[in-house]
């Protein structure tokens, strides 16, 4: 039998452990580095190209639009250009309806759709977004700005810092391109997401009563007390001409949504729908004189494309921190919408977009676009879903957008005047519906109670107090759950199933039986101060508690075995706990056993001296098998050592 033993421990050592691997410093840094910025590897294959050709593919990457448009053809402008005249009839209602959600001049939300969508056709990545105003983004920088100067007392001041945030803006989204820190916006988790969308849809949806209700004073604050204060103290103002004519297009938009649903090939009616209630409002307005009988428009809209707002910017001590502030947090929110929209819509054509290409796109657009009179731009769900369906083929559907839009500023544009606003309110209820995804907050609480919960304090946050508080609890949250997983990593217990060549956590599998005398466990994550504390607690207890169960069966825990195949890094204090826990062990006649450490964690356990002076190399094994057969074979070796002696 003891031969037999050492026969397997023979050929176990066949498979040892590379104990003698070293990397220079320099190379482990660059590919920690590398692994932490270019986890893509976008220049892979560059060094066997010549200089010409490593040149050209550099100026491909960082822009997009050379490596499709050589490839152009008339058959793919064909598609381009039904979707971007189906999405330009979209951004034109969308466009106004924003800028007035923004508390901006209308005519500010058509220049924001003319500049960066053909910059972003030429920098993106995407063949699918659309780029646009949104939302979300514009009712978080008007609540920031507002704060400190109301439209209503200095609207020019207040239209400056918006180009001076989407300035901002542009900077930082470019910064995080460049230097590809996009794992930022990893931070804003999905939930998160879900949840300020959905707090911020209800927002948006109770602010657009004063719309329906041709309402001319409401509260700047967008918390829903405020709101629905403010509702109730302006009560004698409510028009009731607005508010028939506003449930008229409710019903309109919301019958062209339900259409698509039962027939998506008619995708096209729900698209044109708020273009045509835009129309049909200003005819009827027009024809009644609505801004006489309780029906307000939108007014004067000039003619002309974007002028030039270069010398707009505001960089004064008193306003530049709170353009900063605005920049900062809309410049996030927009880059995880845009990006999250571009890799979901790519997902379904099975196409890959890059994120940091997005990054410096979404960033040179909305730097030019403080330059040219337009505010913070994005690639909006809605926007993106219409050129999607709409069968578009290349960027090139955000060029036509923007031909179509510089069609409307030079020659339509005044006709606008006679818009109502609640046909702007109607649409923006209608594209704020399907923000509110219930059935996402339930398939949250059915799966992780954890994920719910931030998405209800993003949520809640949002409703009830502000967008920016709502945005940070929940982000703050997600946060402190990535902590706890890092400070109480999960820790198990392996049994032998499968005749003894796999080992698994006996919690998830019962029936896997215990080795005698071996105590297996699974260290599953990083090795740092923040959990060496708890990990050395938890070791400890684990071999309390086999201690104890092996002499119930008359037997003596004699090896631990630490797979640490799942542990990715390990830091000084994390050695030292490993330590600390040998000598434990060491005092009770147990002995440490190490399998599978990945290279990092060889290295400076190597270096450190725990493997060669503290376990010995011969304590370090390539899997759990081979470290079990060199334990019973020392066991062996033990009893026969004892019973020699006896």
């Amino acid at each position: 039998m003891g031969t037999a033993a050492g026969d397997g421990l023979v050929a176990a050592a066949e498979h040892k452990v590379n104990l003698s691997a070293r990397r220079p410093f320099v190379e482990a840094l660059r590919t920690g580095l590398a692994e932490t910025f270019f986890p893509d590897d976008p220049f892979r294959g560059f060094g066997s190209r010549p200089p010409a050709a490593r040149a050209w593919g550099a100026l491909k990457y960082f822009v997009p639009a050379l490596e499709w448009a050589p490839r152009y053809t008339l058959d793919k402008f064909k598609y381009d250009l039904l979707a971007g005249v189906t999405i330009a009839s979209l951004a034109i209602p969308q466009g106004i309806s924003y800028a007035k959600l923004a508390n901006l001049p209308p005519i500010i939300g058509l220049y924001s759709s003319f500049v960066p969508p053909l910059l972003y056709a030429v920098f993106g990545s995407s063949n699918n977004l659309a780029v646009g105003t949104v939302a979300a983004a514009s009712l978080l920088l008007a609540s920031i700005i507002e704060e400190e100067v109301p439209p209503e007392d200095n609207p020019q001041l207040y239209l400056r810092l918006f180009y001076t945030a989407a300035f901002f803006t542009g900077v930082i989204q470019t910064a995080l391109g460049v230097f590809r820190l996009g794992l930022i916006v990893d931070f804003l988790s999905r939930s998160t997401i879900t949840g300020f969308m959905g707090g911020t849809a209800a927002i948006i949806i109770m602010q657009q009563l004063k719309g329906m209700l041709g309402m001319k004073h409401f509260t700047p604050k967008t918390d829903l007390i405020s709101v629905i204060h403010s509702i109730f103290q302006y009560r004698h103002e409510w028009k009731w001409q607005s508010a028939v004519l506003g449930i008229c297009f409710l019903l309109f938009l919301l019958s062209s949504k339900h259409l698509r649903k039962k027939k998506p090939n008619l995708f096209w009616v729900s698209a044109i729908a708020p273009f045509m209630v835009v129309i049909i409002g200003g005819i009827f307005a027009f024809l009644v004189k609505g801004n006489e009988h309780g029906i307000p428009i939108v007014g004067d809209l000039k003619k002309g494309i974007n002028p030039l707002s270069i010398s707009q910017l505001t960089f004064t001590d008193k306003h530049v921190n709170l353009a900063v502030k605005a920049g900062f947090f809309s410049g996030i929110l927009a880059l995880a919408e845009g990006i999250a929209v571009g890799r979901s819509l790519a997902l379904i054509k099975n196409e890959q977009i890059d994120g940091n290409k997005e990054m410096i796109a979404f960033g040179i657009m909305n730097i030019a676009g403080s330059f040219t009179s337009c505010y913070l731009t994005t690639g909006p769900f809605s926007k993106s879903a219409v050129n999607f369906h709409a069968g578009c083929r290349t960027p090139m559907s955000n060029v036509v957008m923007s031909v179509c839009i510089m069609l409307v500023l030079l020659f339509l544009a005044p006709l606008f005047k006679y818009t109502p606003l609640v046909a702007l309110s109607a649409i923006i209820v209608v594209a704020m519906i399907g923000l509110i995804k219930v059935k996402e907050f339930c398939h949250l609480y059915r799966v992780d109670k954890f994920d719910f919960c931030i998405c209800m304090v993003a949520f809640i946050g949002v409703v009830f107090f502000t967008m920016v508080i709502g945005l940070g609890a929940s982000v703050g949250l997600s946060v402190i759950r990535a902590l706890l997983h890092v400070a109480r990593p999960n820790t198990c217990k392996l049994g032998s199933i499968a005749g003894g060549d796999v080992f698994r956590d006996v919690r998830h599998y019962p029936h896997a039986r215990n080795i005698p005398n071996v105590l297996i466990l699974q260290l599953g994550s990083p090795i740092y101060f923040v959990n060496a504390g708890y990990l050395r607690e938890r070791i400890l207890r684990w071999v309390e508690e086999e201690e104890n169960a092996c002499k119930i069966d008359g037997q003596e825990l004699q090896c631990v075995v630490l797979d640490l195949g799942g542990v990715s890094s390990i830091d000084n204090t994390g050695i030292g706990m490993l330590v600390e826990v040998h000598k434990n062990l060491d005092r009770r006649g147990i002995r440490i056993a190490l399998t599978n450490p990945r290279l990092g964690v060889t290295e400076k356990l190597m270096l450190s001296g725990y493997i060669k002076d503290t376990i010995g190399e011969e304590w370090v094994f390539l899997t759990v098998k081979d470290a079990i057969t060199a334990c019973r074979y020392a066991l062996q070796r033990s009893r026969s050592k004892d019973d020699g002696e006896v």
